[in-house]
């Protein structure tokens, strides 16, 4: 629930929270708060809260019009006095022409399908990049954005434990070393064990052939396992089972230090007492993070890592990732104090996270993006869900909503311009020079037009293509 990869030790006396998993053992606990107190049920208040506190985003379209069909109500009545007192006769039939060409040809239709145009032509060209948008506020404040904070284990990470380095201390082949491996983990419940057990998996290993047998295994509490396969004693863990069954790890440990100060859990693994591997798993960055997160700094977005996993587990993500600002070790009611303190500083936030800890927090930023594979409660509190599980849908997004808004921008503008340039030449400006008065029937189809023009150039939207990546 507070956002590491890995498991945290519990015991006697510790709190649990519902909803977590154990992930080997019996476990007997007493509830000590229900109902609306649970920690689920606070994180879904505070989503709601946020949801609440958001401020609706002003519609330009409609102040435009609030301001523009009261103007051409008086310019039509003032032009209708104007025939009617100073006009040829008969002065009330030039009155009614003029006034009804000038309602005609300023009708705002254009202005009211600009916005809903473009919006519903950037919401379907986001979806063709995986890129769900619930509504067009959030469509149109992506655009605006100027930080965006990641969520690491989930998110810019792939959320699960896997092989990531075996370091070879012997002939053996990294084939045969992770299937022996594997082999001796495959009944073990512990998380570093089943993501040995799955890189065997990925490999293939288990498609060629079978696990070996296991005989005598034992599960050394706090130091690893041991058992034998074909009559070779095997062991598996940390450097004090190494020191322990007097194996030695002589020239590996600095290695092994490396790899833990990469954010890597390090295990050695022995045959017949003597060193064969080092085994290193970690919770793997996702293969496009780096560029996608790239992609939003060379667009000029500020970009901040959020995690409630160890200080030194995050800064070595932040470091791979390009990552200069990160929070680690964050409750998930402090996820949301972080995106109100950012937004305080006068920065438009969206928040990117796929946990249930990071659903207040895509609550109140001003544009929540939750990963498609994340929890139903992460992608219920966000505004644009993620589909394919990358970053770059992030970047994607941004730039969708930036063409749409500039869309939008354009239609307003056309429509507008064109309707209040049709004004005049509706009111009779024409008739004391040429002796012509527009007739409705054209100030009709002028005014029709101002809505195909708008429609057109939405459609045009259909065109735009993010940036390949």
């Amino acid at each position: 629930l507070t956002g590491e990869p890995m498991p945290v030790e519990k015991s006697k006396g510790d709190a649990v929270v519902a909803g977590t998993i154990n992930k080997s053992g019996s476990i007997v606990f007493r509830a000590t708060r229900v109902g609306k107190d649970t920690a689920l049920a606070r994180i879904i208040g505070m989503v709601k809260r946020a949801q609440n506190s958001k401020p609706p985003i002003g519609r330009l379209a409609d102040v435009i019009a609030a301001v523009f069909v009261p103007t051409v109500m008086i310019i039509s009545v003032v032009s209708a006095l104007v025939w009617l007192n100073f006009g040829p006769d008969p002065g009330v039939a030039f009155a009614m022409v003029s006034a009804t060409t000038v309602l005609i040809i300023a009708c705002p239709c254009a202005l009211g399908l600009a916005t809903p145009m473009s919006v519903m032509v950037g919401v379907g060209k986001a979806a063709e990049a995986g890129v769900l948008i619930r509504n067009g506020e959030a469509l149109q404040t992506a655009s605006r954005i100027t930080a965006m904070i990641l969520d690491k284990t989930g998110t810019i990470t792939l959320g699960a434990p896997k092989v990531t380095d075996i370091l070879l201390a012997n002939e053996n082949t990294e084939e045969n070393v992770l299937l022996l491996v594997a082999s001796l983990e495959s009944g073990s419940e512990h998380p570093l064990a089943e993501a040995i057990v799955d890189s065997a998996k990925d490999r293939g290993l288990f498609d060629n052939q079978a696990t070996y047998d296991v005989e005598d295994f034992h599960a050394i509490a706090g130091h690893g396992v041991s058992g034998s396969i074909n009559g070779k004693h095997l062991l598996f863990g940390n450097e004090k089972l190494m020191k322990s069954q007097g194996v030695s790890v002589a020239g590996y440990v600095e290695k092994a230090q490396q790899m833990a100060a990469d954010a890597k859990t390090p295990m050695y693994f022995s045959v017949d007492g003597k060193l064969a591997a080092v085994i290193a798993v970690a919770d793997p960055i996702k293969e496009d993070s780096v560029s996608a997160i790239r992609r939003l700094q060379q667009s000029g977005i500020r970009v901040v890592m959020l995690t409630g996993d160890n200080r030194a587990t995050a800064q070595a993500v932040a470091i791979k990732v390009g990552v200069t600002e990160f929070f680690a070790e964050v409750l998930p009611e402090d996820k949301a104090q972080k995106v109100v303190e950012l937004q305080q500083a006068g920065e438009i936030v969206g928040m990117t996270g796929d946990g249930i800890n990071d659903a207040p927090a895509l609550a109140m930023a001003n544009v929540g993006f939750a990963i498609g594979t994340g929890t139903d409660v992460a992608i219920e509190s966000a505004d644009i869900t993620l589909m394919r599980g990358s970053l770059h849908g992030l970047a994607d997004a941004i730039a969708v909503s930036k063409a749409t808004l500039r869309n939008i921008k354009q239609n307003l503008f056309g429509a507008f311009v064109y309707n209040a340039a049709g004004i005049p030449f509706a009111a009779g400006v024409l008739y004391p020079l040429f002796g012509m008065l527009l007739s409705p029937v054209v100030a009709g189809a002028a005014m029709a037009f101002s809505s195909v023009t708008v429609v057109s150039n939405a459609n045009r939207l259909r065109l735009f293509k993010p940036e390949n990546h």
